[in-house]
């Protein structure tokens, strides 16, 4: 019971007949939840250069910024995200001695000692946000978000159970210029980091069209969610699935062969008109993205552009265009995905607010950049230039001098010890500090500084003025 009561290292004696018993307890080593991250100064420099570039782009689109709480009230968060998206959000159990004077089977019920849950994503708090100020808005609204969203899933690369996601969302506007507009944000982000993307496309209503096609309208979401899982369980695995979910042999079978369409977008399109043409709301679907691929097409957007039916994003709130984002040149789940949601707000009380929105997945553009080693050198390193202590009155002068440098946004430090040279030098090693300045007895007489570049040991003489 001391163990549990003191959990740091504690060193307690009791004198018990003159002689000195000590009891040690071992320190509790220290931890975080698993998928769950500590990030280093140098990691936290190179994500900042991730979100800064996003935040760039996104403030050229006309976007503003917005927060909303890491909590959201439970009656918020479920029922948005589908059945196997509510099996992961992350419940808080009331404060306090909530559980008091409740009976077993109120304590039980999740609903009686958790009202509130960990946001899941940054879409379904906006669209709340939206209702809650409808009145304080001017729509269309366009708003991005650059925060941390949680969820209880099973940590593997790639996937972690708290990670940042950086949306960007306008609400309050049917044009297919939103969608254009957020193909030409994909290419502008991944263009601005170096990374090498494919954005495939989708419609929600090709998918509505597919499951009326083949005789299973009322199956829709049976349908997505199986076929979402193309590929990473295979065709075979997703038929399975699909009879699992009440779908006959006949129907699967004339399900395959419109997985398996093949061509460019155009060819894809075509042959689905013949496919859909039973279903109104499929053909809409078609007619939406032959409008998005002809302006990009007309803008020569630098981006690999890809219509892939098989992409079904499981979230319940999408009805329109659909994106994913991959990475070409290393292997890992999307990068980036969103979509259009007609009536997102409704559900709030707020009806016929239709939105689209793309949400860019910080943690994995981080993986991807360093394992192409993709980030700038001086991103990895916080001070530019480091000045030398070697004593009283060498730190007389360079304080000046340190001054003008910070008021030119150069970042820079002193050492604040006087101490040898060397040692110096290899804090400025260890640390990653590209110049270091010397100002020593010699340096004083001339009124000019020794600026030693630490990658090339080229060495330069700069006047003090």
């Amino acid at each position: 019971s001391l163990h549990d009561a003191l959990p740091i290292c504690f060193l307690y004696q009791l004198k018990i007949k003159n002689e000195k018993l000590k009891f040690v307890f071992a320190m509790q080593k220290p931890s975080i939840p698993k998928g769950t991250r500590d990030f280093s100064p140098a990691e936290m420099m190179r994500r900042q250069y991730i979100f800064d570039t996003i935040r760039r782009v996104f403030r050229a689109y006309g976007f503003a910024p917005l927060e909303t709480p890491s909590m959201e009230n439970l009656s918020t968060l479920l029922g948005k995200y589908g059945d196997e998206g509510d099996k992961l959000l992350f419940k808080i159990l009331n404060s306090g001695d909530y559980a008091a004077g409740l009976s077993d089977e109120e304590v039980r019920s999740a609903s009686k000692i958790c009202e509130k849950g960990l946001r899941y994503d940054l879409t379904v708090p906006f669209a709340r946000y939206v209702v809650q100020h409808q009145g304080e808005l001017t729509f269309p609204f366009k708003r991005y978000q650059i925060q941390p969203v949680w969820r209880a899933d099973r940590p593997q690369k790639g996937r972690y159970r708290e990670f940042y996601q950086c949306d960007v969302d306008v609400i309050g506007t049917r044009s297919l210029l939103c969608e254009v507009e957020l193909v030409e944000i994909v290419e502008r982000v991944f263009k601005a980091l170096g990374i090498r993307v494919a954005l495939k496309m989708n419609n929600r209503k090709i998918l509505f069209g597919i499951a009326e096609a083949i005789g299973h309208a009322d199956k829709m979401m049976d349908i997505t969610i199986a076929i979402d899982k193309l590929e990473k369980i295979g065709l075979d695995n997703v038929k399975a699935e699909l009879m699992e979910r009440g779908l006959d042999r006949e129907a699967v079978d004339r399900l395959q062969p419109i997985l398996e369409l093949n061509g460019d977008n155009t060819q894809k399109l075509n042959r689905l008109k013949e496919v859909l043409a039973v279903s109104e709301t499929g053909m809409k679907g078609i007619e939406e993205m032959e409008t998005v691929f002809g302006y990009v097409g007309r803008l020569g957007i630098d981006l690999t552009v890809e219509l892939d039916l098989s992409l079904a994003r499981g979230l319940n709130y999408y009805t329109g265009a659909i994106f994913e984002v991959k990475a070409l040149d290393f292997a890992i789940g999307s990068i980036c995905g969103g979509g259009r949601y007609d009536d997102l707000t409704g559900i709030f009380g707020m009806p016929n607010m239709s939105g689209v929105g793309i949400s860019f997945g910080a943690d994995r553009i981080y993986d991807v950049m360093t394992g192409l080693s993709l980030f700038p050198e001086e991103v990895n390193s916080s001070t530019r230039v480091l000045f030398v202590n070697l004593g009283a009155e060498e730190e007389a002068a360079v304080l000046p001098l340190l001054r003008q440098l910070r008021g030119r946004e150069i970042a820079a430090e002193i050492y604040p010890e006087a101490g040898k040279m060397k040692k110096q030098m290899e804090y400025a090693n260890r640390r990653g500090i590209p110049y270091v300045v010397i100002v020593g007895s010699q340096e004083l007489e001339a009124r000019a500084a020794t600026v030693k570049d630490m990658r090339t040991g080229e060495q330069q003489q700069v006047p003090f003025d």
